[in-house]
């Protein structure tokens, strides 16, 4: 078995483990201090709005031009008077994109660049983009995430409980907003391809969060029935269990993506192939981090604002107050506790179903 694979088994096991759950209040502190990073990038510098929002004209040739691209970028800004965009085509010709320009100023703007790239005009085709058109997309955009949100509270709280389903939606909302933040500090374009990434991330985030309400619905069946775990020790055994999956599943997903955005976009210049796989990379990075640090902290925490389970956590620290008082060495509690993590899932020991654990049989008590 690979290293990765035996640190897995015994993740799972129990045998290890990070304590993520002791630590949230770190991991909420991180999470706000990014969430603010990237409201406020976005309050100072904006969204780089694409053509397709703001409106504007896509002049294409279909030869190559006599003139490097940053000279090209000179002279349609000099031609139109508004920021351009110069991308080189496969072909060796050229699209430029330039923003908030009407019909009459495009033949101007035409006729301009025909006599500074030194070619025929009609080797320039034109296209004019209405902001209606990206208004319209944005506005489908907003209700498709609206509809969205609704549909995963509602099967959450259905499948597993409204606690996690109120988790679930602050996480994505935590991934949304990191997002968007980052596209507004680095000023890459939003596009079409900005938001099909950004609804496509949602569901690669609530993916893993799932995995973990998952493993965390089974280990706390039963719960007040018993009294050696606590509701966060359980949920922070369900982190660790599910914590290599989840690496892998994200390092494979993360891959493609960092293809698309370092090597596509950035040593082969395909500019068109950030508006999408950026908002992806980011994306899929948070949602593994908010299901691990975010989602699941939250859980616990709101779980253990209930009654029965802050009793149960009193009577729990009570029971090892009253054993370490009694001269009872933590090597035997925590040897209590192994036994009953390696009991197989879904095993009752004295009428007292034990959290989710595999492997030997607990050794017979006195």
């Amino acid at each position: 078995m690979s290293r990765l694979g035996n640190l897995g088994a015994r993740l799972y096991r129990g045998e290890v483990g990070y304590d993520f759950i002791g630590k949230r209040k770190i991991w909420y502190g991180v999470s706000i201090l990014i969430t603010i990073t990237a409201i406020l990038g976005l309050a100072v510098s904006g969204l780089n709005m694409g053509i397709e929002f703001k409106g504007g004209a896509v002049f294409t040739t279909d030869t190559k031009a006599k003139v490097s691209v940053s000279q090209a970028h000179e002279d349609a800004v000099a031609a139109s008077g508004h920021e351009a965009i110069v991308q080189e085509l496969g072909n060796g010709g050229l699209r430029i994109q330039i923003t908030e320009v009407d019909t009459k100023k495009a033949d101007q703007i035409k006729a301009q660049l025909s006599e500074d790239l030194g070619i025929p005009e009609a080797k320039i085709n034109a296209d004019l983009v209405g902001p209606s058109w990206g208004e319209q997309i944005a506005n489908k955009a907003w209700a498709g995430l609206g509809i969205f949100m609704v549909l995963v509270v509602v099967y959450l709280a259905i499948a597993f409980e409204w606690r996690m389903a109120v988790a679930a939606l602050i996480a994505l909302i935590h991934d949304i907003t990191i997002t968007v933040g980052v596209y507004a500090l680095v000023g890459f374009e939003v596009t079409p391809g900005t938001v099909i990434g950004l609804l496509t991330i949602l569901g690669y985030s609530l993916y893993d969060t799932v995995v973990v309400f998952d493993s965390l619905k089974e280990g706390t069946q039963g719960i007040t029935k018993q009294t050696r775990w606590t509701y966060s020790e359980i949920a922070n055994r369900s982190i660790n269990g599910t914590l290599v999956r989840s690496i892998n599943t994200t390092v494979v997903a993360l891959l493609p993506v960092a293809g698309l955005l370092f090597i596509g976009g950035g040593v082969l210049g395909a500019g068109m192939l950030n508006d999408i796989s950026l908002s992806l990379f980011v994306g899929l990075a948070a949602g593994a981090y908010s299901s691990i640090f975010i989602a699941t902290p939250l859980v616990a925490d709101l779980k253990e604002r209930e009654p029965q389970i802050k009793a149960l956590k009193k009577r729990i620290l009570a029971k090892r107050a009253a054993a370490a008082a009694k001269g009872e060495s933590a090597e035997d509690e925590r040897d209590d506790l192994t036994d009953d993590l390696t009991e197989p899932a879904g095993a009752v020991v004295g009428q007292r179903r034990q959290p989710g654990g595999h492997g030997r049989t607990p050794r017979n008590r006195r």
